[in-house]
């Protein structure tokens, strides 16, 4: 399926929206556990894996092997962006207090703000490429 630009804009900040979500409950649920012993905090990782699916659109190599069998073993295989999801990963390298939790409160409130900032930035950006499009409607 070929997907034209506005599409794809606009997937790309509505999977942003979505991290930022999923982000927002992760850092609530560190929060909630800041007190408890033992307890890992966890981080999402999205934004550096959908980096990488969209930069093996341009790495096409020079000479593309010919598959003919199924078995084969491509040299390059293009990653959809679209199958990119948000991961929640635990966080064991941080340091942790005596009591073996991780979770800094100051930084998971700087973390919350932040993602509130990206929501923010990612919804005004969809409303103005809607906004262009009802323009160019006028």
């Amino acid at each position: 399926m070929t997907v034209n630009s506005f599409q794809k804009t606009i997937d790309l900040l509505h999977r942003g929206m979505d991290a930022s979500l999923v982000r927002r409950d992760v850092i609530a649920n560190n929060l909630a556990n800041a007190g408890v012993p033992n307890f890992k905090r966890s981080e999402v990782n999205f934004e550096s894996e959908l980096k990488r699916a969209l930069e093996t659109e341009k790495l096409r190599p020079a000479l593309e092997l010919k598959l003919t069998d199924p078995r084969h073993i491509p040299n390059w295989r293009e990653r959809d962006y679209r199958e990119v999801e948000p991961r929640r990963v635990l966080d064991y390298v941080s340091a942790s207090r005596n009591n073996g939790n991780n979770v800094d409160a100051e930084q998971e409130f700087m973390l919350a703000l932040e993602n509130q900032m990206m929501y923010t930035l990612l919804s005004q950006s969809a409303a103005f490429e809607f906004g262009q499009i009802a323009s160019a409607l006028r």
